[in-house]
């Protein structure tokens, strides 16, 4: 059993912005594996299904963002899985350029109050994230506009590119083969 859990807000009015690149993941993962996220609980839209040989919980915590800990609690303790080996977070990066994947098996929050939450939630750093760059805010802009605002036109190509590319890395992660998910997708995407 391995849980991926996308975040973001829930409404409407949220779709689509920077801060719900987590959300946007999950639903290529959705997509490509035939699997409805629909079912209300563990304070998250949820989906079972089958990720290559592995049964998988799609999650998108419905809490919004600063409080997606309580969510990812609730689905660690009812599914009894090991959070080290098999919890996966999927969340937007500001520090990253837009498209840019970063994976990592453990790491602090970097300023994300979704991980903040979650880490306090968990009890640890210790388990595996993919990072989806959006961009760093433009200098006299607040964040929280920036986080909530809209990809342009230009980006928002990249980041369904990025999307795709989440969604195998996650394939890969739950496969067992973090080391070969982090050498894939982790090199720096050159400018075109």
């Amino acid at each position: 059993m391995f849980i991926i859990v996308g975040l973001g807000n829930p409404e409407k009015k949220y779709e689509g912005t920077r801060h719900n690149v987590g959300f946007a993941v999950i639903d290529a993962i959705a997509e490509k594996y035939n699997i409805e996220v629909t079912t209300r609980k563990h304070k998250a839209l949820v989906g079972t299904g089958m990720i290559g040989a592995r049964k998988a919980i799609l999650a998108k915590p419905q809490t919004y963002m600063n409080l997606s800990g309580e969510s990812v609690r609730s689905l660690l303790d009812f599914y009894k899985v090991d959070e080290t080996k098999e919890l996966l977070v999927i969340y937007d990066d500001v520090s990253l350029s837009p498209g840019q994947l970063r994976i990592r098996a453990k790491g602090s929050a970097g300023g994300h109050n979704g991980m903040k939450n979650i880490i306090a939630h968990v009890g640890g750093q210790a388990f595996p994230r993919i990072k989806v760059g959006v961009g760093e805010k433009p200098e006299k802009m607040d964040l929280v506009d920036y986080v909530l605002g809209h990809f342009s036109a230009g980006e928002r190509v990249l980041m369904e590119e990025a999307f795709s590319a989440a969604a195998s890395a996650a394939e890969l992660i739950v496969a067992g083969e973090m080391e070969t998910a982090m050498n894939e997708y982790n090199r720096k995407k050159k400018d075109e």
